[in-house]
């Protein structure tokens, strides 16, 4: 496998909109990524912030406005590269009337896989994600999590090096969710390339090696959840005690901090610590520790999310 699973160079999508279709809303503009092999890409991004549309792009559904992409070194126009790849689309559609089984048997055609091959590796993917009870019960009586599961089954039964997800978590219950981030995590550790999007950040949090965050069809931020996040301090934490326990008509302050058995714990902004140790002192406190309250990526989406909407709509780009 080369070491770019998947790079993408300036990737565009224009869409024509408007009664004439004479204008363009760009979903998707001068995207620039490159994915390891081995490793969990995460897209994140709010509805409508161009994930979709980059995988439906890397996946031959449509085709760019501008750039280029490849996957496994080949670009993506070479249809050949499908045969490494296995996806998941955000809504898929199955035949209800077939069972899982039935419906796996029916992708496994795709592939050069004989008849014992096709049924050894259909138990193999139904007991893989949790549905070796179940291969024979018709797909319309599954639930929305057995219906994923299914959907990943197919993504992989042909045991791609590279798995592209659409959301893979959107609607499920929290077991369904650790299902599928467990199924993902043993993707990895079989050295397989993984490339989902979601706007879970938790889930970012707990598998990806790195993100990338599209916010308004654009890239805004890229690598690992801990560099993103990186120094931003976002307040201090005060641990401290009192040599007798505060009066009924305590400070402000003193009935801010949430109390442990005999310390006091209270998070101050930033720009109030000096303030805020000198006032403790003068109410008799030992000050034991001052530490710094670290950003998550949640605060780093949510800064990145609400400059965007700050910022004035964006003009639709005219056809002529």
């Amino acid at each position: 496998m080369p070491a770019l699973a998947i790079e993408t160079l300036g990737l565009t999508k224009d869409f024509p909109v408007g009664f004439w279709l004479a204008k363009k809303r760009r979903a998707l503009e001068g995207l620039s990524v490159q994915v390891e092999a081995g490793e969990i890409f995460g897209l994140l991004g709010p509805n409508g912030a161009g994930k979709s549309t980059a995988i439906k792009l890397l996946m031959g559904l449509i085709f760019p406005t501008a750039g280029t992409a490849r996957i496994l070194g080949r670009p993506i126009s070479d249809v050949r590269m499908h045969g490494d790849i296995g996806f998941l689309p955000e809504q898929p559609y199955f035949y209800d009337y077939l069972t899982a089984a039935e419906l796996l048997d029916y992708f496994a055609r795709f592939h050069d896989l004989t008849s014992a091959d096709r049924r050894e590796r259909i138990a193999n993917m139904l007991k893989k994600v949790g549905l070796d009870g179940a291969g024979k019960i018709q797909l319309r009586k599954y639930s929305k999590g057995m219906l994923q599961r299914v959907g990943l089954a197919q993504a992989i039964l042909h045991d791609p090096q590279v798995v592209i997800l659409d959301e893979p978590m959107s609607g499920l219950d929290p077991i369904g969710r650790r299902e599928v981030r467990d199924i993902i995590l043993d993707l990895r550790r079989g050295g397989r390339t993984i490339l989902f999007s979601t706007h879970i950040l938790s889930d970012a949090e707990m598998l990806c090696d790195r993100v990338g965050v599209l916010v308004g069809g654009k890239l805004r931020g890229v690598g690992s959840p801990d560099q993103l996040v990186g120094m931003k301090v976002s307040g201090m934490e005060v641990l401290f005690e009192l040599a007798a326990d505060p009066p009924a008509a305590a400070s402000l302050l003193l009935a801010k901090a949430i109390r442990t058995g005999d310390r006091y714990r209270l998070e101050v902004p930033v720009a109030e610590l000096y303030k805020t140790l000198d006032a403790l002192r003068a109410e008799g406190a030992q000050i034991l520790s001052v530490t710094q309250i670290k950003g998550t990526l949640e605060d780093y989406f949510l800064d990145l999310v609400g400059a965007d909407r700050a910022q004035p709509a964006a003009v639709e780009v005219s056809s002529r």
